[in-house]
């Protein structure tokens, strides 16, 4: 299977029986034990970039892109607090759903802004670029073409997250207990940290922040640089 395929199979996945399952553990319905426990790690993780991004007097004078938005849990409430937020997915389905819990929310359909686009697709420049959970379905050389062209978009500040590699995981991942499900189709990739850092290193960013995840079932590595 090549990195396109990856791409595929994603889009796809989260257009199809993904988007029923992730939509249930983004949501606030009744879900198994393991969901419920993905869904409280997915929301530790907004938390973190939500306490980090609302640390800055500012929040309502900057432009956010919430790159791999899914279903708006992030978007959303950065939208309440003020941010001008372009949220995107590779998603349609997502997208839709972003759009309608928006409505829900906030009662109008301007702020965040939605849109179907892969991140390489991603266009414009923006003060803070955000990607929460996307990383994991890429492999290494895939995960470093993107976070190169978020990197492009963004003229102060990258906030990413990923599953990392060490050695605990990669063998919880091995039996089967990393992201399980019979539902899942796509690929979970871990990355080792240092070589993230070393990618935003290169393409000008320095890291300030990070934070770590951790649940039964789901694990995060949270890293906030900000342009040299």
């Amino acid at each position: 299977m090549n990195v396109v395929d990856d791409k595929t199979i994603v889009k796809e996945y989260f257009n199809s029986t993904g988007f029923d399952r992730w939509r249930r553990i983004y949501g606030n319905g009744e879900v198994n034990t393991v969901q419920l426990d993905i869904r409280k790690g997915h929301q530790k993780t907004v938390d973190t970039v939500l306490s980090w991004l609302k640390s800055n007097e500012n929040l309502s004078e900057i432009s956010i892109c919430d790159a791999g938005c899914g279903v708006g849990s992030l978007s959303i409430p950065l939208a309440q607090a003020g941010a001008k937020v372009y949220a995107s997915d590779i998603s349609e389905k997502m997208v839709e759903e972003g759009k309608e819990r928006a409505e829900q929310i906030l009662g109008n359909a301007d702020n965040p802004i939605f849109t179907v686009q892969d991140l390489e697709a991603l266009s414009g420049n923006y003060h803070t670029v955000v990607c929460l959970d996307v990383l994991i379905h890429y492999p290494q050389e895939k995960a470093s073409e993107m976070i190169s062209h978020l990197c492009s978009t963004a003229t102060e500040r990258i906030i990413l997250s990923f599953a990392p590699k060490t050695f605990a995981l990669t063998i919880l991942k091995k039996i089967g207990s990393f992201f399980p499900g019979p539902s899942k189709t796509t690929r979970a990739y871990q990355h080792r940290e240092a070589d993230i850092v070393n990618f935003l290193q290169k393409n000008g960013f320095s890291i300030q922040r990070q934070a770590m995840t951790r649940t039964r079932f789901y694990f995060s590595r949270i890293l906030e640089a900000a342009r040299k």
